[in-house]
């Protein structure tokens, strides 16, 4: 029979409603009895009842056409007899979801709501009460309470896991109700539940349930317990689960994101570069941000907002780091989505070239390639400031740095090339390394900062080439030093910078130089970047070691044992 022609007359529904009033003295034999001999009857009358309301628009309409439908509702839920019965249990619940309205638009439809809500939470925690008439039901029966009411919990779960799993019919009937309206209902009846181990399949189905409607979302009181429960430990969630909860709570994820910043910026002592991505990976961040483009849409929102405020190298680590871990989810999804829509501000030109890593060519074929990208940011920066002097708005060129900090491997790939390179061709690798460090121009400070930077570079190249004069470090390196201190007036305009290519020099030169590590040692410890000296070189030692690794010049091996003296001329207790 089609569910449109299914009538519930008024006189039935005052039959069944004297029937389940006799029915009140559960403890009485006879009476469980009777109940027992019409579970069959009542269980094809709620049947019809669930598919006669199913067709109807709204609880106001059910309530006004069935006045009493509350109260037949009611008594059953409180009867031990029905309610051990699987199927009559199962019905019931499903007339109470019919009864929910999402978007209560009365005071009946509000006050049904917190009447339906209490009454399912009520059935699903109940057996507390050691007098209730269902425990008493119970011992007859020689049934642990506990037992009896996680069994019917579980089997509500599965069935109702049966339910939100069906396709949304909003389009099949305009005047029966959505199949989803039935979403909200229940993902607010498993607020109290939601540390509840049997109420996880329920969850799990609820946050993975495809988004095909509108009617089809969570309570945000729901997701609200779901957060706060999964944040504080109380609550355990598969990996496929928490990603689905960051989908559907902002808060969840922002705190998520911040955490891993708290974790790994923040700390006291600094992560080496194998902890710093293991930490990421564990974070499920980078998958969930692959599977979800608005999810690494907010992430890269959040890591822009503190980059703007602070570039502290450990931040720029992470956010590299973090980009590498996602391109690689990304990577093995295949997904079909273009890569602009997870890169929306930056420049697309630069997109691809950046994102992807350095590939195993010539040293010509990479200097090539390096001096194309400073060739392409340098017109975007001579292009935005010509556009900021006559009005026009500026910030691409901060979304070009973003990115470049994101693609960081290629400022390593930098400073590989540029000790095989000759004098006259240094500058555009000069200019893509002070770009990186110091990307702001106010005043013209690049330039200032490029041109001090060339002459450290003469100078620091003269200790690594391998046709060297002979060089007294201390007499030479005096003005290098005098350049990077702290309390140089003015201030240095690129210290971090100097001491990357002190360090790279040394690392990556054709030949080990026995000044070396005292080059090395004496520019970090005047600069007071001894911290900063041991983690460019674990990056070193971990861009050496990563199958991704692959040197422009040099060799690998003597580069790691390069590496190794470095960290032991910088002091064990900095490895």
């Amino acid at each position: 029979m089609s569910q449109s022609v299914v009538q519930i007359q008024p006189t039935e529904m005052q039959l069944w409603l004297d029937k389940v009033e006799a029915w009140g003295r559960t403890d009485i034999l006879d009476v469980q009895k009777d109940a027992c001999f019409h579970l069959t009857t009542l269980r094809d009358f709620l049947q019809r009842l669930l598919m006669h309301i199913n067709c109807m628009s709204s609880t106001t309409e059910i309530m006004k056409k069935m006045p009493s439908l509350g109260q037949l509702l009611g008594r059953l839920c409180w009867n031990p007899v029905v309610t051990a019965d699987d199927n009559s249990r199962l019905l019931i619940f499903q007339c109470l979801w019919q009864l929910y309205s999402e978007n209560p638009v009365n005071a009946l439809e509000k006050k049904a709501n917190q009447w339906i809500q209490k009454l399912v939470c009520q059935l699903a925690t109940e057996g507390e009460d050691k007098e209730s008439p269902s425990d008493v039901l119970l011992k007859h029966l020689n049934v642990p309470p506990t037992q009896y009411h996680l069994e019917v919990l579980s089997k509500v779960v599965a069935r109702l896991q049966e339910d939100i799993g069906k396709k949304c019919n909003s389009l099949e009937g305009l005047n029966e109700r959505c199949s989803c309206d039935r979403i909200v209902a229940t993902s607010e009846a498993c607020i109290p539940l939601v540390t509840c181990r049997e109420v996880a399949p329920l969850i799990g189905a609820l946050l993975e349930r495809p988004f095909t409607c509108a009617k089809a979302t969570l309570s945000h009181d729901f997701l609200n317990a779901l957060s706060t429960a999964y944040t504080s430990g109380c609550l355990s969630l598969e990996d496929r689960t928490v990603m689905a909860l960051w989908y559907h709570s902002l808060p969840s994820l922002e705190e998520a994101a911040l955490g891993l910043l708290e974790s790994t910026v923040l700390t006291d002592t600094p992560l080496s570069p194998q902890q710093l991505e293991r930490q990421i990976d564990q974070s499920l961040l980078p998958k969930a941000c692959a599977q979800h483009c608005s999810i690494f849409l907010l992430v890269n929102d959040i890591f822009r907002a503190i980059l703007k405020k602070q570039g502290q190298p450990r931040l720029r680590d992470l956010i590299q780091s973090f980009t590498s871990c996602f391109y690689r989810e990304l990577t093995l999804l295949q997904t079909q989505m273009p890569l602009k829509a997870f890169f929306p501000h930056s420049p697309q030109n630069l997109l691809l070239p950046l994102l992807s890593q350095p590939p195993e060519a010539s040293r010509e074929a990479r200097r090539r390639h390096l001096n194309w990208l400073s060739d392409s940011l340098r017109r975007l920066t001579e292009e935005e400031e010509e556009a900021a002097g006559s009005g026009g708005e500026f910030g691409v060129v901060f979304e070009a740095w973003f990115l470049l900090v994101q693609c960081s491997q290629w400022v390593q790939e930098v400073l590989q090339v540029l000790i095989s390179t000759e004098p006259s061709e240094c500058h555009p690798l000069l200019w893509l390394l002070t770009f990186y460090y110091h990307p702001s121009n106010r005043e013209h400070h690049r330039n200032q900062r490029l041109v001090c930077v060339q002459q450290v570079w003469e100078q620091l190249r003269l200790f690594f080439s391998p046709r060297r004069p002979p060089l007294d470090p201390e007499e030479t390196l005096g003005s290098v030093l005098a350049l990077v201190s702290p309390s140089a007036r003015p201030p240095s305009p690129a210290p971090l910078l100097i001491l990357n290519l002190a360090v790279s020099g040394a690392v990556f030169s054709d030949q080990w130089q026995r000044d070396a590590a005292l080059i090395v040692r004496k520019v970090a410890t005047a600069s007071g970047l001894v911290t900063e000296a041991s983690r460019i070189l674990s990056s070193l030692e971990r861009l050496l070691g990563s199958k991704s690794g692959n040197l422009s010049s040099g060799d690998p091996d003597a580069a790691s044992v390069r590496i190794r003296r470095l960290q032991e001329a910088l002091g064990p207790g900095l490895r």
